[in-house]
């Protein structure tokens, strides 16, 4: 009998562990700028909004300045760049959707970038599942989108924002360093 219980509290035991692991692994932070930043390594982070009733994730990695120079620096002038850390970052969008006119259908995309001195493309890629950008492949992109790189102030860890409009409309907008580049979007049903 004593042996059954405490088999039976060993499995119980061991269910837990592995399920407080599995949770641990798929922390997420929702503003990597307010953590407590005692690491160097890039945080798990993600953006999340409802429009029109569904939810819009982006689904990150928040590297930090840590007094490094970043652009022309840890990220290269007009070179394509992952815009994060490590695995592409996602974009989730629940509905059809409509980016600088082009109407894209509902899925999981990549968000890629070529940052400029003073003019960035915004990249919206099929291929979501890579590490950096050793797999891009510009065949690969939805679209592409001009924009101009807006002066905030310091922000140390880069964060992606989903800022809902009137009805179905948006912005999703990038903020690091000293830096905030943002494109417009629509959902269509």
């Amino acid at each position: 009998m004593k042996r059954t219980f405490y088999l039976l509290l060993l499995i119980i035991t061991t269910a837990f562990s592995v399920t407080a692991q599995e949770q641990k692994k798929e922390e997420v932070c929702y503003n990597p700028n307010l953590v407590k930043d005692t690491s160097k390594k890039s945080i798990k982070s993600m953006a999340y909004a409802v429009v029109d009733g569904d939810s819009i994730k982006i689904n990150y990695h928040s590297p930090g300045v840590r007094k490094r120079i970043i652009w022309g620096g840890l990220v290269p002038y007009d070179e394509v760049w992952v815009t994060g850390a490590h695995d592409a970052t996602t974009l989730e969008m629940p509905q059809a959707f409509v980016v600088s006119g082009k109407e894209i259908p509902a899925g999981k995309y990549a968000i890629f970038s070529i940052p400029g001195k003073t003019e960035w493309t915004l990249i919206i890629n099929k291929n979501w599942k890579q590490h950096l950008a050793t797999e891009y492949d510009e065949k690969e992109d939805v679209v592409r989108i001009k924009v101009k790189p807006k002066k905030v102030n310091h922000t140390e860890r880069l964060q992606y924002f989903i800022e809902t409009g009137k009805s179905k409309t948006g912005k999703i907008a990038v903020t690091w360093e000293k830096i905030r580049v943002e494109f417009d979007f629509k959902l269509i049903k």
